[in-house]
């Protein structure tokens, strides 16, 4: 893959960067550095209007064909939007479970109706989704889904429980995996339903993490209702559509993110520097190592750009940034010493704790290290299965 700029690239890097700087002054500026995983309770109303802004001035679902709203840019001008879109520090994105997995996910499996329904309301950031893939005994196992859905008349009936269901408590609608085909197993017999959140047949429950935020939720479904049309795909085959969602999951975006990983990184020199941890080198040889590891995952993430590459490079990106990111939380504690063990009154944790704690997650939620490893063994080198686990 050629990682060369054009020049024309470069003149769109700059319409990006000035854009972004004159929009992230005045009623926005205060909206800097906010929100994101681990800090979703953030400013929520206020980024939301955020992404509004960004909605009207086109900088909503840039990628997408125009045909469906989007701007389709070519590759390189969505990997530089997400570049500066961090290197801005712009706050997180409210419409990331939309614009980024279920939007693509319609383009490539909907119908011409759920695209016509559904689509200008993401590009508009009218309707905010979330995720109900995870149960309470299907997490990394998605196989094993035990959500039901059945079909009555002109709808879908669903009964269920989904768990670590990202920002449910603002959601629209859901994504849902059910199972539809009675006494199916595995990946068959399952449908991929678009159900509404509002609506009695739905209770959000929040988890409290140990930030003490609640970003994740329990979602319970008892006799919840959807349209018998709004079914992603054939009824039954909803493991196809799902695995495509996943593999939406690790697109450009993760470009930006690296460049929010360097900040962190920066920032955290900073305080070595200042309370002269850096000057002891087993602290500086951790940094210098943080330093070069972060290099290879910005180089892999572009890599994994490269159509034949993805297969295997998306689960090679998540175990690499997974890792250096908690890793990074356990660096930034060793740092600063006895004051990061102390949270302020009402257990109020500063942004290195928050990190700590949080990125303990990054190597869990998304697909697990030992599923991405079991993928990578399996599915790309060929090696047996695990002892009496079928291939997920």
């Amino acid at each position: 893959m050629d990682l060369t700029y054009s020049t024309e690239d470069e003149a769109f890097r700059s319409e990006v960067r000035t854009w972004l700087e004159d929009s992230l002054s005045g009623e926005f500026a205060p909206l800097r550095g906010r929100g994101g995983p681990g800090r979703e309770h953030e400013a929520h109303d206020e980024r939301l209007e955020w992404d509004r802004h960004l909605a009207r001035h086109g900088w909503t679902c840039i990628g997408w064909p125009t045909e469906y709203g989007g701007r389709g840019l070519p590759l390189f001008r969505q990997v530089i939007f997400h570049e500066e879109y961090a290197r801005a520090n712009a706050p997180g994105r409210v419409n990331h479970l939309g614009e980024e997995l279920l939007g693509p996910t319609l383009i490539a499996f909907g119908s011409e109706a759920q695209k016509q329904r559904f689509l200008p309301r993401i590009v508009a950031v009218e309707e905010l989704w979330c995720q109900g893939y995870s149960e309470p005994g299907a997490g990394s196992d998605l196989a094993n889904v035990q959500t039901r859905g059945r079909l009555e008349g002109d709808q879908w009936v669903v009964d269920g429980q989904k768990v670590w269901t990202s920002l449910a408590h603002h959601a629209d609608w859901c994504f849902v995996v059910a199972r539809t085909e009675p006494g199916s197993q595995r990946h068959s017999g399952l449908s991929y339903l678009l159900v509404p959140m509002h609506q009695d047949g739905v209770d959000v429950r929040p988890i409290q993490q140990l930030t003490a935020t609640s970003e994740f939720n329990e979602v319970f479904f008892t006799g919840a209702r959807t349209d018998a049309d709004l079914v992603v795909g054939e009824p039954g085959n909803g493991w196809a559509v799902a695995m495509g969602t996943l593999g939406f999951e690790r697109g450009i975006s993760t470009v930006g993110q690296q460049v929010g990983f360097q900040r962190e990184l920066a920032t955290l020199v900073e305080v070595a520097r200042a309370n002269g941890t850096y000057d002891d080198p087993v602290i500086r040889d951790r940094i210098g190592k943080a330093t070069v590891d972060l290099e290879v995952i910005r180089l892999n993430a572009l890599r994994t750009l490269s159509e034949a590459q993805a297969p295997r490079q998306a689960s090679i990106s998540k175990l690499l940034w997974a890792n250096w990111h908690r890793s990074l939380g356990e660096l930034a504690m060793q740092i600063r010493g006895t004051a990061s063990l102390t949270a302020g009154e009402g257990y109020d944790l500063d942004d290195w704790q928050r990190l700590f704690l949080f990125s303990r997650a990054d190597t869990i939620y998304g697909g697990s290290d030992e599923i991405q490893r079991n993928i990578l063994a399996e599915r790309v080198l060929g090696l047996p299965r695990e002892v009496n686990r079928e291939l997920r």
